[in-house]
């Protein structure tokens, strides 16, 4: 492979520091949040912001000088050489919690995500919790079977019929659904609301017949809808995993078509080119509620 010239190198290295100037203006002006950008930084570890001093962060803050920027990173724990691609998880929660008290907290709130199968909701939704662990995800319960890697309990509860109909009975979901004319899912009610009651927001996977439930009972709740590329992308995703029969395939392609043209529905709507991608969105949409 040819090395890149040492002209291109600099024009690379030019952009770069461009574009962490830009980054660090928009924070001065308070066009920016400075704790959406680390938030951003750690989804996209590859991207431009990441590549910042958090003390380049914390001194574009207005109020901020270069003494108080110091002491506040010796308060976290946070040298004054770190990049924010590289602070650790302890140190990112302290971090987050102190600019949340600076510049206000997100307000706890529900967020459905929904789509049609096959899209990737499973993917990006544990993506965020992987990089955003403030966001709490509730556990659906469904009467479906087990699928190979998933871990009951952790991506599912899954229940029987009778287990599944005692809960209806009992009124312990939010929202329930028979889903593709097979199984049924549903959202217990009481760990959402204990989870919004602690402060905590909380991310809801699935499917449009729920997410109507859900905002019919909770309207403040934010909807997104996760969509594909393409149709023929969506097919061969469902394809692909090989996890459904023939029959059932076409089971899930046909009520997919139905839920594709209900996206007008939600408050918005997300395109899952790239799992990393489509998650950074649905953070920085949720992000948007940072008073």
């Amino acid at each position: 492979m040819t090395a890149p010239s040492q002209s291109t190198a600099s024009e690379a290295a030019v952009r770069v520091r461009r574009a962490r100037a830009e980054l660090k203006r928009q924070i001065a002006a308070g066009e920016r949040k400075a704790r959406e950008l680390c938030e951003s930084a750690w989804l996209d570890p590859d991207g431009d912001a990441a590549s910042l001093l958090v003390a380049e962060v914390l001194g574009s803050m207005r109020g901020m000088g270069s003494l108080r920027t110091a002491q506040t990173l010796d308060e976290l724990g946070i040298s004054s050489r770190r990049r924010l691609r590289g602070v650790g998880i302890n140190q990112r929660r302290r971090l987050r919690s102190w600019l949340s008290n600076k510049e206000g907290a997100m307000k706890p709130r529900l967020v459905v995500l929904a789509g049609p199968t096959a899209v990737g909701k499973g993917t990006v939704a544990q993506y965020v919790r992987d990089h955003f662990p403030e966001v709490r995800h509730s556990v659906s319960t469904t009467t479906r079977t087990i699928r190979p890697g998933e871990v009951d309990g952790v991506h599912y509860e899954f229940v029987t019929e009778a287990q599944f109909d005692q809960m209806i009975e009992a009124g312990e979901f939010l929202e329930w659904a028979q889903v593709h004319n097979a199984y049924r899912y549903g959202t217990p009610k009481s760990a959402v609301e204990r989870e919004l009651a602690a402060g905590h927001s909380v991310l809801l996977e699935i499917d449009l017949q729920g997410a109507r439930n859900v905002r019919e009972q909770m309207p403040n709740a934010l909807t997104i809808f996760l969509a594909p590329p393409s149709w023929h992308e969506l097919v061969n995703r469902l394809v692909g995993r090989g996890t459904e029969s023939a029959s059932e395939q076409e089971r899930r392609l046909a009520t997919a078509r139905i839920e594709l043209a209900s996206q007008d529905e939600f408050d918005h709507v997300v395109v899952n080119t790239d799992v990393a991608e489509a998650a950074r969105e649905v953070v920085a949409l949720m992000l948007d509620d940072i008073e």
